[in-house]
Order: C-alpha cells, then structure tokens, then sequence
C-alpha cells in the first residue's frame, strides 16, 4: 500500500466536547472489553469522570492506566488530560441543557407517540452528533475530487446502497457522471476501468462489509481517489479510503436495528458533499438543476388533450 489513510483520521485537533459521546458511540463496539468499560463511564458520567485522574478513572473502571490513556488516544485526544478537559466541557453542556441525556429505547408497548418521540430524538442527536464529529477538512478534499471528476463510482450494500442511489440522483442532476453499485461483481468490473482522476465511494456503516470494500480496494489500486463513508473509521475499509468522512449512528435495539440508526448520518453526510460540489461547480450545476426542474415541472404539468 502506498497511501497512508490512517494519519487523514487521526490527525487534526483532538474532537470538541459535543463530540465525544458520538464518537464514544461510534468507536464502543470495535474496542476489547477493557477500554468499552472506560468508554462507558465517560459517557454515562462526563463530570464524574472529569474529577478523577487516570488511575482513579482506571480503579473505577477495573482497569489499568495504560487502558485508560489508550482509550482517550482512541477517542481522538493525545493524552488523558485532554479527556478530562473535553469531559469538563461535555458535563457543562448538560447541566445547561444543550446536551441532553440519552433518552431510553423504544419498546415493544411503547404507545405510538412514545415511538415518535424517542425517535425524533435519536434522530436529532444523530445529526448533531455526525456534524460535530464531521472532519470538514476531509470533507473539502472529496468535494474537490467529485467536482473534478471524470467518473464518480458508489458502492454500498442493504441500506448503505440506497443512500448511494440517492448520492447518485443528486449528482446526476447537475451533470456529474455518477453511478451506484450495489451488485459486487458488476462493482468490481466497474472499479478495474477507473483511473486517476476518478472518485470511488464506499459507503459502509460497519467498516467491514466485504462487498463495498473489494471494489474500493480495486479502485484504489487503480489510482482512482477513494472515499470511505463509515461509521467505523478504524474499520478494514480505512486500509484503501483516501479519505475518511465518520458518521455518527443512535444507539441500536431491538426494533432499531444498524440499517435504520446509520442511514440518517450517511445521508446527512451525502447532503454535504452534494452541495459542496454544486457550490463548486455553480456555473455548471445552476443550470442543470434548473433544467430538471422544469424538465420535471412539465411532466408534472396537466396535459393538453386533443
């Protein structure tokens, strides 16, 4: 491998204290046991945590202190101290009311409105939590390749296909040659023709799935520019992304499963490159968009008969 994607994630300041819970989300499940147990106490008891050193943090969890720096390294802070700073900052925004607690899971005898209230919760922290944690940095870099592109390529799987159709329609509509694949052979057959100066997407909330992975590493190969949208960045598909753009996910549950948690963020996330890309492109996707407006207005239009 000759492109180092690690540094693109790990680089940059340490994540603001609006951050730190989805990224304690995001990161939990791919942790060993020990640093999940450090995860949790920060999250469930910011301000708590924040009044504790490291080895008081580590006597609390069961842990060692070496678990606990390395979880912090893991979060995105260089060092404890760090931590505690963001936990300091976190506890403060609760007690203020602009970070709310988590709310519970939904139920099988939830009353409907419950239903709907817990999820326009998850839903909106969600978002904030994918914008808080969204390197933008990273972000500007794939509007810059898409925009530039001969050929755009999205990969994606399940629910993480249908945000890459969305992705594409989006596109499409100021000009932009995308395509969407969610077959694995046909995405590979695809990936062997692209080239520098192309953009592959894999999107993936897992960092794992096998079928988004393969074509972007055949891309990557390629020379092609190559994107991961993940809710895992340290994940397999981290090894062949360029770039890496982290989504946050609600917490899954019974009724909630990964496909329905993730797709809000990777939308969100699709949202954001489509207009970067149309803002960077404006003489051009202006008038395409108004193109297909009134291509669409006319269609919609009653038709004169005869």
């Amino acid at each position: 491998m000759t492109r180092d994607v690690k540094e693109s994630f790990s680089a940059g300041a340490p994540p603001a204290p609006a951050a730190l819970a989805a990224k304690v989300r995001t990161l939990a499940p791919s942790m060993t046991r020990s640093m999940q147990l450090v995860a949790e106490a920060v999250a469930g008891d910011p301000a708590g945590c924040a009044a504790l050193t490291v080895t008081g943090l580590a006597e609390l969890t069961g842990t060692s202190e070496a678990t606990v720096v390395r979880t912090a390294r893991l979060l995105g802070y260089p060092g404890y101290r760090d931590l505690r700073l963001a936990l300091a900052g976190l506890a403060a925004q609760q007690q203020s009311g602009r970070a709310p607690a988590v709310t519970a899971d939904i139920t099988v005898d939830d009353p409907i409105a419950d239903v709907v209230a817990k999820l326009a919760y998850d839903e909106q922290q969600t978002l904030a939590d994918t914008a808080a944690a969204l390197d933008t940095v990273q972000l500007g870099a794939v509007v810059a390749a898409a925009a530039a592109a001969r050929r755009i390529d999205i990969y994606g799987v399940g629910a993480s296909a249908l945000v890459g159709m969305d992705l594409v329609q989006k596109l499409s509509r100021i000009g932009l040659v995308a395509q969407a694949h969610s077959d694995p052979h046909l995405a590979v057959t695809h990936a062997v023709q692209l080239r520098a100066g192309d953009v592959a997407i894999a999107i993936t909330h897992s960092g794992s799935t096998w079928d988004a992975i393969e074509p972007l590493r055949v891309a990557f190969d390629r020379g092609a520019t190559t994107v991961a949208i993940t809710g895992r960045p340290d994940g397999p598909v981290s090894q062949y992304a360029d770039h890496l753009l982290t989504t946050s996910t609600a917490r899954e549950s019974e009724l909630r499963p990964a496909a329905m948690s993730s797709r809000t963020s990777q939308l969100l996330v699709v949202d954001c490159l489509f207009i970067g890309v149309a803002q960077r492109t404006y003489e051009t996707a202006a008038p395409a968009l108004s193109a297909s407006y009134e291509a669409l207005a006319h269609r919609h239009s009653p038709r004169t008969t005869r």
